[in-house]
């Protein structure tokens, strides 16, 4: 067989999702644990503990046919996401000077912050190198993987530069994590859709829900630093404000009570007394209702891409899962 008919015979697979999804998880651990021999000590490091996968989920739902498969091209657009998210943390832990990650030490405290970057580079690197493998790519070029990670760093830019400040609006703090977070979320269920779809109309929808799960996913991580401790959270939390991090919780709170604003900007609270005055202001059941208009937004625009009842379910269950967290 050709190189040509290989590539046009992989194009024609189709999986059941599970088997797809098992595939995804089994490439990423593949990737990160047969790297070069130079990088490989830190990339098998990373593979002790991946995530739970849930932007290639959403990919692979979005990507689900009429008979309710999913392509191999999914897949490995899936595995580029997972990899491309995985590098981003790995940067975010040096920036953040973070411990633990997933329940285990992360890449920067283990092996220092160079060695961090350094593997953060390669897995952007083989993300993008997955990304451009599949058959058919030059269909996928309206994707424009590009734009979604000037998205990105633009996102995590914007954030580093209002550290500490603690005038931020809501609109602006809204307006961060539609780039640094809701942008990757986005561009896997613009990526999945297009793998079904060529409808414009419905491509756009996609966008907007990925859009939207992506904007709860952070809202309700943002409560998770003021509510969970770090045995469940399996990363560090009551962290954000001692980081400079200001999220809606604390930024509700502050808008709340003019006098405790002053008293933050003064240095007159101490961060336990933060945490507690927060949750007592109702910071984090303002960002939960917030995450919740989000989530009736995705909800309203899934039901009417009229989906087959197993592709929504699916589609749902990452909406669930980015609102429930780890208690769905």
């Amino acid at each position: 067989m050709t190189n040509r008919e290989l590539l046009e015979d992989a194009d024609s697979l189709r999986y059941g999702f599970e088997e797809a999804f098992q595939l995804m998880a089994s490439a990423v651990e593949k990737h990160l644990s047969s790297a070069p021999p130079v990088i490989r000590t830190y990339t098998a490091h990373l593979a002790k503990s991946t995530g739970k996968f849930i932007r290639a989920y959403g990919l692979m739902a979005c990507s689900m046919d009429e008979e309710d498969k999913v392509p191999a091209d999914a897949v490995t657009l899936a595995s580029a996401v997972e990899l491309l998210h995985l590098a981003t943390l790995v940067h975010d832990d040096v920036i953040d000077d973070a411990d633990t990650r997933r329940g285990i030490d992360t890449l920067q405290k283990r092996f220092g912050k160079k060695a961090a970057v350094i593997c953060g580079d390669y897995l952007l690197s083989l993300a993008l190198k997955l990304a451009v493998s599949i058959p058919k790519r030059k269909e996928y070029e309206a994707l424009d993987m590009s734009n979604y990670l000037c998205r990105i760093c633009m996102g995590e830019l914007r954030q580093e530069i209002n550290n500490g400040n603690l005038d931020l609006s809501v609109y602006r703090y809204l307006s961060i994590i539609k780039g640094k977070t809701a942008a990757l979320f986005e561009a896997s269920f613009h990526g999945g859709a297009m793998l079904s779809t060529t409808d414009e109309r419905k491509l756009r929808m996609y966008r907007k829900v990925g859009n939207d799960v992506g904007m709860i996913f952070q809202l309700m991580d943002d409560c998770i630093d003021y509510e969970m401790d770090e045995s469940d959270a399996k990363k560090n939390v009551r962290s954000d404000y001692e980081e400079g991090v200001v999220t809606l919780p604390l930024i509700h709170a502050m808008k709340q009570d003019e006098n405790f604003l002053m008293q933050v900007k003064n240095g007159l609270v101490s961060a336990k007394e933060l945490y507690d005055r927060v949750l007592e202001a109702g910071g984090t059941a303002y960002t939960k209702a917030m995450a919740g208009r989000y989530y009736t937004k995705a909800v309203s625009t899934i039901g009417a891409l009229n989906l087959s009842e197993a592709k929504m379910a699916r589609i749902m269950t990452v909406v669930d899962k980015s609102y429930y967290g780890i208690k769905k």
